[in-house]
């Protein structure tokens, strides 16, 4: 008996997967004709899918006139500005080009796009929110910030205000809520079921609310859109600015975003113009240190040195430096890797590296300026080490920093890079080695009681400070040390702002003939800085923790 055939019955999966496919080559084949009018009329053809296009480009042309003319900005430059449209020869087009070439004064070039790519370009303007702007820089419901801050005295209220806040509300909220907590970093991190937010408050992360998965691509398009990075970028890191008016002050935002397993995340920077204007006396310096520091800084050629981990607050000391020797008649020239705070009377370059604006590029260029004082943001290479001593032998006062955990370990570090010891010995003056500590809360700061391990290692470390410095530290005293429980003024926390702790080594004859013998190690060196009767970080903070102003937990935990 024949068998019969049965007819081929094609399941869902493969019907859906042949109608793809049909309809890719459809759109293929739109794209081959509208690039086949754009050469039959001499102009040029793009596909904007997947095209970056940033919001300062799109919003060129508002979102009526771009749908009711089939037409869009896709790039946007100081000279050059790019339109795709679905009829060029529109009259209507032409005229909007005629406008934007003469109001802009750039030049203006027409593409062929299609349909397909027009609209994928249109998505953009739906993931705009509405913003002012004023001066150079966004002010952002400058009402809005300062309800909520009125609205928000606990962190713990913040995650409320987010849940009941609208997408435009969002940045407002965070924004409030950093400054009233005093917070250096808004982090806001993409996890596989929610978005976590934390703020950095002297020094420490902190939780602060969570965010639902599916608000996230709003959110973040707005904090995009504010900083001025491209929308549809989310799978390479980007950088942005913002800066933000206030009544009595100005923040600059800076904004970083990094791809992950789970979508991007993002940090923001809080940088308030207030804090540019710091001086030695409120950093925390004091005493002898305090005093010789003065003497250096004075001194008309030289390099001084900063050292300490990332966010020790290094550049806030060149700062407040600078501010000391911001004269009328000192030639003041920084070269940063970014400027953080702009000072008025001082020239501030920044570093380029996509130019080739490096430190030790830009450092030589700096010296040919004749300034009286340079600052270089950091010595990280042979080349800008070089550099800066050259400048400190050649009748410049250098400032910089260098990552080490004290100012031991500064000399070693210079040599390690290959710095010349016969050059280093006679340019550098001195070392200044430093930590941030956080202040106790003064509204709940109590006493505490110490266990006896712990006293007996406060009593080795402070019975080493030199009698001649004038230490009334005996080892028979009775010390008080205190301690924050929290309160509802530091939000729970019990630290409110912080400090910092110091140590400073001086380079004298027998420092500089320890250079030039090329056997320099850091044990070496705190000798050296023992018998010049320098107070070490960890000296300095626990005299600090006997005033009172931190505790001694706090010293140990930043620089034990």
């Amino acid at each position: 008996m024949p068998t019969t055939t049965q007819p081929h019955v094609a399941t869902p999966e493969v019907e859906e997967a042949l109608s793809n496919k049909m309809a890719q080559l459809a759109l293929k084949e739109k794209e081959q004709q509208t690039e086949r009018s754009a050469t039959q009329s001499g102009l040029g053809y793009i596909n904007l899918v997947g095209f970056p296009i940033g919001p300062e480009t799109i919003t060129l042309i508002p979102q009526a006139d771009a749908v009711r003319l089939g037409v869009v900005c896709f790039l946007r430059t100081p000279g050059e500005i790019r339109l795709g449209a679905l009829n060029p020869d529109n009259p209507a087009v032409q005229q909007l080009v005629k406008h934007i070439s003469e109001t802009t004064h750039a030049n203006v070039e027409m593409y062929f796009i299609s349909q397909h790519s027009l609209e994928a370009a249109w998505k953009l303007y739906e993931r705009l929110p509405k913003i002012r702007s004023t001066k150079s820089g966004i002010q952002i419901a400058e009402d809005d910030i300062r309800r909520f801050q009125e609205q928000i005295h606990d962190l713990r209220e913040i995650n409320d205000h987010l849940s009941h806040t609208s997408i435009t509300d969002v940045f407002s909220v965070l924004i409030a809520g950093a400054i009233q907590a005093r917070s250096s970093d808004i982090h806001i991190e993409t996890e596989e079921n929610a978005v976590r937010v934390r703020y950095r408050i002297d020094g420490v992360l902190t939780p602060i609310a969570t965010l639902p998965k599916e608000l996230w691509p709003r959110v973040i398009s707005r904090i995009k859109l504010l900083a001025g990075l491209k929308l549809n970028i989310t799978t390479a890191p980007q950088d942005g600015r913002i800066t933000i008016y206030l009544p009595h002050d100005q923040i600059d935002v800076r904004v970083s975003t990094l791809p992950t397993a789970f979508g991007e995340s993002v940090v923001m920077r809080l940088l308030q113009a207030s804090a540019a204007t710091i001086t030695l006396e409120d950093l925390g310096l004091r005493g002898r240190t305090f005093e010789q520091l003065k003497e250096e800084i004075l001194k008309p050629n030289g390099l001084i040195i900063v050292t300490g981990p990332t966010g020790s607050g290094k550049t806030t000391t060149l700062y407040a430096i600078l501010n000391r020797l911001n004269q009328t008649d000192v030639k003041i020239i920084t070269l940063e890797d970014p400027i953080e705070y702009k000072i008025p009377g001082i020239n501030q370059s920044q570093v380029d590296n996509a130019r080739d604006y490096t430190f030790g590029n830009g450092l030589r260029s700096i010296l040919r300026q004749d300034p009286d004082v340079v600052m270089v943001g950091e010595i990280r290479d042979l080349d800008t080490a070089e550099t800066s001593i050259q400048g400190a032998l050649t009748g410049h006062l250098v400032l910089s920093t260098v990552h080490t955990n004290d100012a031991a370990g500064a000399i070693p570090r210079f040599l390690s890079l290959g710095a010349k010891p016969y050059l280093l010995a006679p340019a550098l003056n001195t070392v200044v080695g430093q930590r941030l500590v956080r202040r106790l809360c003064p509204d709940c700061k109590t006493e505490v009681k110490l266990d006896e391990k712990t006293m007996a290692r406060i009593r080795t470390t402070l019975g080493t400070i030199p009698a001649s410095i004038g230490s009334a530290v005996a080892a028979e005293k009775p010390l008080k040390f205190y301690h924050g429980p929290g309160c509802d003024k530091c939000h729970g926390i019990g630290y409110r702002g912080r400090v910092g702790i110091f140590e400073l080594l001086l380079v004298n004859d027998q420092v500089e003939q320890l250079i030039i013998s090329s056997r320099v190690t850091e044990y070496t060196m705190r000798e050296i800085a023992a018998k010049q009767g320098m107070i070490t970080m960890v000296q300095d903070g626990l005299l600090k923790a006997l005033d009172g102003i931190t505790s001694v937990d706090e010293v140990f935990r930043v620089a034990a």
